[in-house]
């Protein structure tokens, strides 16, 4: 037996940091194009939840620079509250230590694996500590810490550590260094612009190489941050209830009233007298494996209400996502869902989604897929997504949208799922795995927004033949006036008071002559009230007559701005020299009761 003995002497533990070492694609880095993006995720992931915890509004700055050919320098600076110094190397130099694995509530992080995969990673391809600079309050002094890990024992290998003085009063800044490149600049950008979207509350400042971006809050309320709550009766496995009885003392009934949320007495006592536990049993510990498995399979009997989601989760929130989307993408149409909570294998959940539609978004190709979970961008692995799956499966053909598998055209479709749980597929937490109750939820939330975006869009579809039809009255009857003028030898006649029968709404045409922009207003309703006229052009309109009230230029385009009192049944008028084209809107009176035509188009 030599070969048996040769090879007992070959084998030992693997520690978690040696098994991840070699198996980094696991954690998302498979690539250093894609180790910049998931070291910053996992960085801002954890700021944010140290803000929420503080109860204190994110200000996160972020820093990009390459520092040699390969090598890059990653900073992550927050005002959260700080690490005590004694958890600083745990916290970054040890694979699988966190707060949050043991709790059941909403987080971003979860595992205790991520920023420290960041450091292992920097390890691995510069060889380069990292460097974490924290605080914990005004009274307290800053320390610094460079810091690695043991591969062998998974334990962090403390370089150096000092005081350090800082600004801050408190908050944590986390420096590292590793090989990777910046082709998916535009991706990570993304990443931001995204993140600051499920996330209205939080500011990021980003400095990449020589550029600077700023991603603005538009939210001043601090989130109310999830409460950790018990294990849900439904959602226990065996192994798990097994090590929870062991070490307890408590008879059954109140072993099931103090360890699960939502089982009151009675509950309890209808669980053990469907598992058959006799009253003469009194400790847990003292429980058999076959009575254990009787109990556990008569807590999926009875019934038990859902967790309360109103504690452990934390949705964004319809006004806020459409807030979030309007300050990043220029859209007509924006609106959005949050579906009641939900429950799968003991976890809860909320679905929300949101659909925008027109304005910028490009006209043609796929929709924009926007997915998150647990307000946190998935910017890969689409395709693999329950997601994207739920958003192939509903006929969007009956809300008037193309699709091809994907719905097609100006339409950006958000999916934002919030759990104390999030089924991924895999560790590096890209993609959702297909769990029936979430999938359904979903695709109800989907099929809701649909119903809006086909109100909307054969609401705009009937303004653009209502649209195309003035624009024929304003454009043909001046033209027949003139022909039968001319045929008749007769002065030429004012059709004005033809087109205000015909439309009874106040009438804003802009034309371009022979290098002269004229916009006239004529009112043929009731309307007494001052008139607000937008004109976006190229065009400066220095000479206007009158002056526009207000000027202001970006791009190259001048928005023009004149305040008009036109009486019932009276007309204004403004002329400048330009070549016209640009954008013409009307404020100040109710849309049933204007028509802007455009006679240049």
């Amino acid at each position: 037996m030599v070969l048996a003995d040769e090879l007992a002497k070959q084998q030992r533990s693997i520690s978690v940091a040696e098994f991840f070492e070699k198996n980094k694609h696991l954690l998302g880095f498979d690539s250093p194009t894609r180790g910049v993006i998931t070291t910053i995720k996992e960085a801002v992931d954890n700021a944010l939840d140290a803000c929420e915890e503080a109860q204190v509004l994110p200000d996160i700055f972020i820093s990009i620079k390459k520092v040699s050919n390969d090598i890059f320098r990653i900073i992550v600076e927050d005002n959260g509250p700080g690490i005590v110094p004694a958890q600083v190397p745990f916290v970054f130099g040890k694979l699988l230590y966190g707060s949050r694995f043991h709790q059941i509530r909403q987080t971003r992080g979860q595992q205790g694996i991520g920023i420290s995969a960041a450091v292992l990673y920097a390890q691995l391809t510069s060889g380069v500590p990292t460097i974490i600079i924290s605080r914990t309050g005004a009274k307290e002094s800053a320390h610094k810490f460079e810091i690695q890990i043991k591969i062998e024992t998974n334990e962090p290998d403390i370089i150096s550590q000092q005081p350090f003085e800082w600004d801050r009063i408190h908050g944590t800044r986390v420096q590292i260094e590793f090989k990777s490149t910046m082709t998916a600049k535009k991706k990570l950008l993304e990443y931001l612009k995204y993140t600051s979207i499920v996330n209205p509350h939080a500011r990021f400042r980003v400095e990449l190489d020589d550029e600077a971006f700023t991603f603005e809050r538009v939210s001043q309320e601090v989130i109310t941050c999830p409460l950790a709550v018990k294990p849900h009766p439904h959602g226990i496995e065996f192994g798990q209830l097994k090590r929870m009885a062991v070490a307890s003392d408590l008879k059954p009934v109140d072993f099931l009233m103090e360890n699960f949320s939502r089982v009151g007495k009675k509950t309890a006592q209808d669980m053990c007298d469907k598992s058959g536990l006799k009253a003469t049993v009194k400790k847990m510990s003292g429980l058999s494996a076959d009575q254990l498995k009787a109990l556990l399979a008569a807590m999926q009997e009875v019934t038990v209400p859902p967790p309360l989601t109103t504690q452990c989760l934390s949705p964004i929130g319809e006004e806020l996502i459409r807030r979030g989307l309007d300050k990043e993408f220029q859209m007509d149409f924006v609106t959005a869902r949050t579906r009641p909570a939900s429950v799968f294998s003991g976890h809860s959940f909320v679905v929300e989604a949101a659909i925008g539609y027109g304005g910028k978004l490009p006209a043609e190709g796929n929709a924009i897929i926007l997915r998150f979970a647990n307000r946190v961008p998935l910017m890969y692995q689409q395709g693999a997504c329950a997601i994207t799956s739920c958003i192939a499966s509903v006929n969007w053909k009956l809300y008037n949208i193309s699709q091809q598998g994907l719905p097609t055209g100006p339409i950006l479709i958000l999916v934002h799922v919030a759990s104390t749980n999030v089924p991924f597929t895999s560790e590096s937490k890209d993609a959702i795995a297909s769990i029936p109750e979430i999938e359904k939820e979903i695709v109800l939330a989907l099929q809701d927004l649909g119903r809006d975006l086909k109100l909307f869009v054969s609401r705009r579809d009937k303004s653009k033949v209502a649209e195309d039809r003035a624009r024929a009255v304003c454009a043909i009857i001046p033209e027949i006036a003139a022909k039968v003028s001319e045929i008749v030898e007769k002065p030429l006649v004012d059709t004005t008071p033809i087109e205000g029968k015909l439309m009874r709404k106040l009438i804003a045409k802009k034309s371009t002559r022979d290098g002269k922009v004229t916009i006239e207003l004529s009112n043929y309703t009731g309307h007494e009230g001052e008139i607000s006229v937008y004109d976006i052009s190229p065009d400066n309109a220095a000479d206007a007559i009158p002056k526009a009230d207000f000027v202001s230029e970006m791009d190259g385009q001048f928005t023009k701005v004149w305040k008009a009192k036109v009486p019932p049944q009276t007309a204004w008028r403004v002329t400048y020299a330009g070549k016209g084209g640009g954008m013409l809107e009307i404020r100040g009176i109710e849309d049933n009761k204007k028509m802007v035509v455009d006679l240049d188009v």
